[in-house]
Order: C-alpha cells, then structure tokens, then sequence
C-alpha cells in the first residue's frame, strides 16, 4: 500500500472525529507528504526548485549587501574630503570647486550652523589654486587649507604613508599633503620638499613657498586624488592678503548623512542673503547620480531572481498536483473540499519555497560575510573608487528579503493551485 494512502486513511479518520486538534487535517497531510519518501521525479523537481529558490535568495541578498556597502563606501570617501555641506559667499555662477571669496568668520552664521539641529562638525576652510614643482614637472593642483583644530579622523584613515599635518609654526605650517597619485605622476617621495606656484588673479602676478611632503593619502577617487592638496589655511590667508580671521566657508558634517537635505534647506532659510548652503551631493551630481543608478541595477536584480525562484514554484507544484492526481480523487470521494486540498498544495510548496529561502539565506549572507572580513572579490579601483568590493550587511533587510519572497511566492501559488477545482473525483480514480 502506498505512503499517501495511509495519509489518506488518516484523513477519513480525522474528519470522523471532528475533535479540534484533528481539524487542520490539510497541514497534516501537507506535512506527510513533505517528511514521506518521493518519487524519483518528484525529487528531481522539488530539488530543482529548492535550489532555484535558494540560489534566487542568494543573489538577492548578495545583491542587496554589495549595493548598500558600495553606495557607502564611494559616499563616504566624498563626504570626508568635504563634508555634507558647504556654506559659504553666496556666488550662484560660480563653479563650488574654484577658489572662493574671502568671507569674515561670522558670529550670527555660527549660530545658526550651531543651533541647527543634527549638525556634527562645523570646520572653516578655504581653496587656492597652484602649481606644483618638482625635478622640473609640473602639475595644477587645488590647494585646501584647512586649521589647527580641523578632525582628522575622517581623512587619516586614507593615509597611506606619513603622518597628519603639524601646525607648531607660529607664522603657518610648511607642511602638505599630496595623494599617491600626484606623487607618482611628479616622482615625489615622502619627506621631499617642493615648490607649490601661486599665482595673483589679479595682476598675474606669482609667488612660490617651499612646503615638505609629510603625508601621501589615496581615497580611490581620481577627481580628489588627481587635484587636491591639504595644508594650512595660514598659508593660502597670506598669498590672498588676508586678514587672520577670513576664510573660505565651512564644511559641515551632519549626523546622519541621509539628512543632509532637510538640513541644508532649514540652512538656506536661515543664513544671510550674502551667504549660501550647498550639498555636496549637488556640487559633485554625477558620482552621486551613478551611484544612485546602482538602485536601478539591484531592482532588475531582484525582479529577474524573483520571476526564475516564482517559476520554478509553480512548475513544482503543477506536477505535484498532476503526479498526485489519484490521491485528490480519492480526497474529494471522502467529502474533502476543494479548499481542503488547495490548502494541502499549499503548504506543501510553501513548505518547499521555506526550505530553499532558508538555505539563500545562509548561502548569501555566508557569501556577505565571508567577503566583509577576506575580501576576497577585488575590483578595478580606477572604475570604481574601490579596490575590494564593499559589503554592508543590514540583518533586518535580508530578513525583509526572505519574509517578502516567501509571501510572494505563497500567493502566486494559489493560482496554479486552483487547478484542483478542475480535477473530477471519478475520472481521478478510474485514472488510477
């Protein structure tokens, strides 16, 4: 005698008693058939849709890790150059990366920045153009100054030889910072002295200082890496003929990144006229903009992995229904209902979708984790500012991922399942 009949038997039983642990009699059945021994067929299939679906879940969170890490990442190493937002002299034709007007440190704009809620860190900054010099090459560069009690913590974790600037001088610091890449274009080595060019915008007239080079860092992004120079905002006040209490404007860095418009629009409503409040986010439009794209790409992700773990379901369930075609005969012939025996499908491919989603999960969040802490999955830094593919790995979203794809999948099932309906307790039986 079949395993399914002895299933059977116990059904007929169950619906005679009509005592109330025996009334779930569709999740009983389910559950023999899922624990019993399957046909050689049926085996390949639920097999194939088990690991249709985990590899499905696999990708998805894998997908989902590796966007989140990479977003962060490339945004971070933007946002600790030049914070989340910049204030400064308003001039709304100007390009935000040239050099700036000078504008006084000012009282009543550190009070608004100050009592702006969710602001972490204001720091006084100003830009200068120059040209470097060394064994006769040349380069422009944008020289930033920056002050005495500037946080370091955001920008020494790029260092890769060196140390942070020093301001012991009384007068400014003779001390710079050149990224690995402009090292190497000019053939500089750490501690060498170089001649940095400044020229008068005015007059054309041009001046030179001799600065050390105590520190080579390297974000990753050519823009800042191939530009940009760190020193003392003294230095850039004397070229420009200062007073000792101008400056650029102010970098701003808020809590929570993710805030930085609402914060910047509470700003732009607050300060003077003559001053302005910027994102970095809308000063640098097509790092952010590309990132943003990597939303597009995890959305196609999941949609394609959906629609293969979805089909593979309902192709598994449909020949379980017609392999168990002489059961739900005999089903119906003993008083079950349609509902009854949908409900059996059901659970039975719900119990399956369970399975390959648990072991997705396990498959790629091993996969997340594994690379987090060997990254083992190197990429072409030049193309995407990062040399190892960055993982982020949100525990409540992948666990969103799994309760959604087993939701979904749970009531594209009921469609297919419906095909019971359509099976006559008599022809089932005589087909046996």
């Amino acid at each position: 005698m079949h395993k399914w009949f002895c299933s059977i038997e116990l059904l007929s039983v169950a619906l005679l008693l009509q005592k109330p642990y025996h009334l779930n009699t569709s999740f009983f059945i389910a559950k023999r058939l899922a624990l019993g021994k399957q046909k050689s067929f049926s085996r390949f299939i639920i097999r194939l849709s088990i690991g249709a679906t985990s590899v499905g879940v696999a990708a998805m969170i894998v997908t989902l890790c590796f966007v989140n890490g990479f977003q962060e990442t490339v945004a971070q190493k933007v946002y600790s150059f030049w914070g989340h937002i910049r204030v400064q002299q308003y001039e709304p034709e100007k390009s935000m990366m040239a050099e700036e007007l000078p504008i006084v440190k000012n009282d009543t704009v550190s009070r608004i920045i100050q009592k702006t809620k969710n602001i972490s860190t204001v720091q006084p900054f100003a830009t200068k153009s120059a040209v470097i010099e060394k064994n006769k090459n040349i380069e422009g560069i944008l020289f930033k100054g920056i002050e005495n009690g500037y946080d370091s913590s955001q920008l020494k974790s790029y260092l890769v030889s060196g140390r942070w600037l020093q301001f012991s001088d009384s007068l400014y610091s003779k001390e710079i910072m050149l990224s690995l890449q402009l090292c190497n274009l000019l053939e500089i080595q750490l501690n060498d002295t170089i001649q940095l060019y400044f020229i008068n915008n005015e007059d054309g007239t041009r001046t030179y200082r001799k600065l050390k080079v105590v520190g080579i860092y390297k974000t990753g992004i050519e823009e800042y890496d191939k530009l940009f120079a760190v020193g003392d905002l003294r230095l850039i006040r004397r070229v420009n003929d200062w007073q000792n209490n101008q400056i650029g404007g102010y970098e701003i860095f808020c809590n929570n990144y993710n805030q930085a418009d609402s914060i910047n629009e509470q700003l732009s409503n607050a300060l003077p006229s003559e001053w302005m409040s910027r994102t970095i986010q809308s000063i640098y439009p097509n790092i952010f903009d590309w990132l943003k794209i990597q939303d597009v790409n995890r959305n196609v992700i999941f949609i394609i992995m959906s629609v293969i773990a979805i089909i593979n379901l309902i192709t598994c369930l449909l020949i379980l229904i017609l392999e168990r075609t002489n059961m739900i005969g005999l089903l119906k012939s003993l008083g079950a209902t349609n509902n009854n025996i949908i409900r059996i499908f059901l659970y039975y491919a719900t119990v399956i979708a369970a399975v390959g989603i648990s072991i997705g999960f396990l498959l790629g969040a091993g996969i997340c984790m594994l690379q987090q802490y060997s990254g083992f999955i190197a990429l072409d830094e030049s193309a995407y500012y990062v040399a190892t593919a960055p993982v982020k790995i949100i525990w409540w979203q992948l666990a969103a991922v799994c309760i959604c794809t087993l939701a979904i999948c749970y009531l594209v099932l009921i469609i297919p399942a419906l095909l019971v309906k359509k099976i006559s307790p008599i022809n089932a039986i005589e087909f046996r």
